[in-house]
């Protein structure tokens, strides 16, 4: 195995469970009590502004209420120490690597606390209800704002920065993901193709699996913390 320099790391929605955010989408397949076509789609928004502007305005008020635990602490951390290139790239749309510290990280599916003028195109970081239909921080124009959230069918950020490190990384590993989303779940046979080790992390076996040099099992923020102490002793 070639040493390890460069790492990219891919953190889901398991790793933010932990803290008590509620998964969007549960085993019914509703996202918190909706259709994932009635809350998530450009054609949604479009349809009911109200409905999912109040959708996203409740999932940014709890966020008050969590906390980053081991797992983030732990990223930020190896963050922190690295001394290779390291990118974590979040599914996650809620700030908790930011709050613990991750500064080599990108947000592939938005944020929660960030709001899109279509007015200006200006992105700004926003705490309040988008629902109240608010003035843009930038331009100062009324009913332009929307969630800073990558909906179906759209593309995800910052993906020429983030298969630009998978074409270098010497290790890829993916924390709490269910190998189902795509472009996503598709960034362990990238990072394989080009000779990197591969690693998941998940309470049970993703849908991606069989795709990764090795699978370890159990909760994130038991096995993330034990991993990258191991890592940065070697």
């Amino acid at each position: 195995m070639r040493e390890i320099n460069n790492i990219v790391i891919l953190t889901g929605a398991g790793i933010s469970a932990e803290s008590g955010v509620a998964t969007f989408r549960g085993p019914d397949g509703l996202w918190e009590g909706h259709r994932v076509e009635d809350v998530a789609t450009p054609e949604a928004f479009a349809r009911d502004p109200d409905l999912v502007q109040k959708f996203y305005d409740e999932r940014r008020e709890k966020l008050a209420g969590v906390a980053p635990n081991a797992a983030h602490r732990a990223l930020a951390k190896l963050d922190r120490l690295w001394s290779g290139e390291l990118l974590l790239v979040t599914q996650n749309v809620d700030d908790l690597h930011d709050r613990a510290g991750s500064e080599r990280l990108v947000h592939m599916h938005g944020e929660l606390r960030s709001a899109w003028c279509s007015r200006c195109g200006e992105r700004s970081k926003f705490e309040g209800k988008l629902a109240f239909d608010p003035a843009c921080p930038r331009c100062d124009e009324f009913g332009g704002l929307r969630p800073d959230i990558v909906w179906f069918g759209e593309m995800p950020y910052h993906m020429d920065k983030i298969e630009a490190a998978l074409a270098r990384c010497d290790l890829f590993v993916s924390i709490g993901t269910s190998g189902a989303v795509y472009p996503a779940a598709g960034f362990v046979r990238t990072a394989g193709h080009y000779g990197a080790r591969t690693l998941e992390m998940n309470l049970d076996p993703s849908e991606g699996s069989i795709y990764f040099n090795e699978s370890q099992m159990g909760k994130a923020g038991e096995l993330v913390p034990a991993w990258v102490e191991g890592l940065l002793k070697t």
